[in-house]
C-alpha cells in the first residue's frame, strides 16, 4: 500500500518526498522570527458578553471559510508537483503549525494571547479529498469553491462547533475569517449571469445572514478581495505558470487592452464596491455578532524587486498562489486592521517591505467590532462645536 506524504514534507522536481521535516531545526534556525510581545496580553476578568468587549486573549476558537488561497495550496512547495497539496498548517488566517517564531498565521498570533485556542490547523491535506476536522482544523476552504459555495462551508463549520469536543457553542467567543470570490472573477468570462456581482452579493448576504441566525458570540472578519490584474505579471520558467492560464482563464488569456480584459477589470472593482455597501452599517451586527469588513488587501499591488520586476519568492510554482512569505504578510495585515477603527483601517499598497505588527492599544485593548454607519456614528465635529455657540448664545440671553 502506498503511504500518504506526510504533514510538513516538501516535494522535489521528481516528485519524492523528502526523508526531513521542512520545519525540522535546521530549517527553523534559518528562520526563525522574533518574539512578538505586547503589554497586554491578558483576558478579560470575567468572559464578555458584547462583541465590542472582546479582548485577543478572549477568543477560544478560530475558523477560516474559502477557496485555495486558504486551503493554503502549494504554499510550502517549490514545483509544480505540490500544487495538489494544501498547506493549511501554514495558511495566513488559520494555520497552526508549531508557534508564531516558526510560522506567522492569524492563528498564531492568537496562540501567543491564548495558547488553548481551538481550530488552527495542524497539517497538510490533499485536494479533493474527504477529510476530517482532525487533519484540516476549523479551516473550511475548499479549493476552487466560488462564493456560491460558501453556505456549504458554513454548515460544515456549524455542524463542527456544535460536536467538537471541549467547544462551547454557546459561551466561547469565535473568530471566523471568510475571503472568497476570487474564483468567480476567474470564472466570470464562462457565466456572466453566475459569476455576477449580483450573484456575488446574493451569496454572500446568504452566508452571512446564516452565521448571525446560527452562530452565537462570533466576530467575523470579511476580507476585502485583490485587485487581480496585476498578476497577469508573475511570471516563472516553470511548467507551473501555464497552469495559471488554464485555472485563472478569464485574466490571463485576454490581450492587454482588450474589452474582455477591461470588462474582468470593472467587476473586479465592482466586487469590491458592492462588498463595501453591503458591510457598510449595521446590519451585521447585533450584541455577540459582528461582520467587519477587513480593507487591507483593497488596493494592493505584488510585491515588486528593485528592477521593477514582480518578487516570485512570494508565489507558488503556479504564479497565482502564495508562498509561506505571502502567507505571512497576509496574517500580519489582517491582525493589525483587527485592531485599527473603521475610519483608521490600513490599505496595504504592497508587501515589498514587512508589515509590522502592531499591538493592541492601551486606551481599546478590544477587536474594533462598531460599525461605521450614520446611526452608529458619533456626531461631527462641525455640530459639536456648533452646540456649544448655541449653548454660550443661550446663557448670555439668561444673565
Amino acid at each position: 500500500m502506498t503511504s500518504r506524504p506526510r504533514p510538513g514534507f516538501t516535494i522535489t522536481e521528481e516528485g519524492e518526498i523528502l526523508n526531513q521535516d521542512v520545519f525540522g531545526d535546521d530549517f527553523l534556525e534559518q528562520r526563525l522570527h522574533p518574539l512578538f510581545h505586547c503589554p497586554d496580553m491578558s483576558p478579560s476578568p470575567t468572559v464578555p458578553t458584547s462583541v465590542e468587549l472582546v479582548k485577543a486573549a478572549d477568543v477560544k476558537v478560530i475558523a477560516a471559510l474559502g477557496d485555495s488561497l486558504t486551503t493554503a495550496i502549494g504554499a510550502n512547495g517549490t514545483t509544480i508537483l505540490s500544487i495538489p497539496f494544501e498547506f493549511r498548517q501554514v495558511s495566513w488566517s488559520i494555520g497552526g503549525y508549531g508557534t508564531y517564531q516558526n510560522v506567522i498565521t492569524l492563528a498564531n498570533i492568537f496562540k501567543l494571547f491564548n495558547p488553548k485556542l481551538l481550530g488552527p490547523s495542524p497539517m497538510m491535506t490533499f485536494h479533493n479529498t474527504e477529510l476530517s476536522v482532525n487533519e484540516t482544523g476549523f479551516n473550511f476552504a475548499v479549493t476552487g469553491h466560488n462564493t456560491l459555495n460558501v453556505s456549504d462551508q458554513i454548515t460544515h463549520m456549524i455542524d463542527s462547533f456544535k460536536t467538537y469536543p471541549g467547544l462551547n457553542f454557546h459561551e466561547d467567543w469565535k473568530v471566523v475569517t471568510v475571503l472568497i470570490g476570487m474564483n468567480d472573477i476567474c470564472d466570470y468570462c464562462k457565466d456572466k449571469t453566475l459569476f455576477s456581482p449580483d450573484n456575488f452579493i446574493y451569496y454572500m448576504e446568504e452566508a452571512l445572514e446564516m452565521m448571525m441566525k446560527e452562530i452565537p458570540r462570533t466576530i467575523v472578519n470579511v476580507v476585502q478581495i485583490l485587485p487581480m490584474k496585476a498578476l497577469r505579471e508573475v511570471q516563472k520558467p516553470t511548467l507551473g505558470c501555464q497552469l495559471q492560464k488554464s485555472f485563472c482563464s478569464c485574466l490571463t488569456q485576454p490581450e492587454d487592452n482588450s474589452t474582455e480584459l477591461k470588462e474582468l477589470v470593472e467587476m473586479n472593482f465592482e466586487f469590491q464596491r458592492r462588498l463595501k455597501k453591503l458591510l457598510h452599517g449595521d446590519r451585521f451586527f447585533k450584541k455577540d455578532f459582528a461582520v467587519i469588513l477587513q480593507p487591507y488587501l483593497e488596493s494592493s499591488a505584488p510585491p515588486r524587486l528593485p528592477d521593477g520586476s514582480v518578487d516570485g519568492s512570494f508565489f507558488t510554482a503556479d504564479c497565482f498562489h502564495f508562498t509561506v512569505k505571502g502567507h505571512e504578510e497576509l496574517a500580519k495585515g489582517l491582525w493589525n486592521n483587527m485592531f485599527q477603527p473603521e475610519d483608521g483601517k490600513e490599505r496595504i499598497e504592497t508587501f515589498s517591505d514587512p508589515v509590522k505588527l502592531i499591538c493592541p492599544s492601551k486606551e481599546h485593548p478590544y477587536i474594533y467590532t462598531r460599525p461605521q454607519s450614520d446611526s452608529s456614528a458619533a456626531p461631527p465635529k462641525h455640530f459639536s462645536v456648533l452646540m456649544s455657540l448655541l449653548s454660550v448664545f443661550v446663557m448670555f440671553n439668561y444673565i
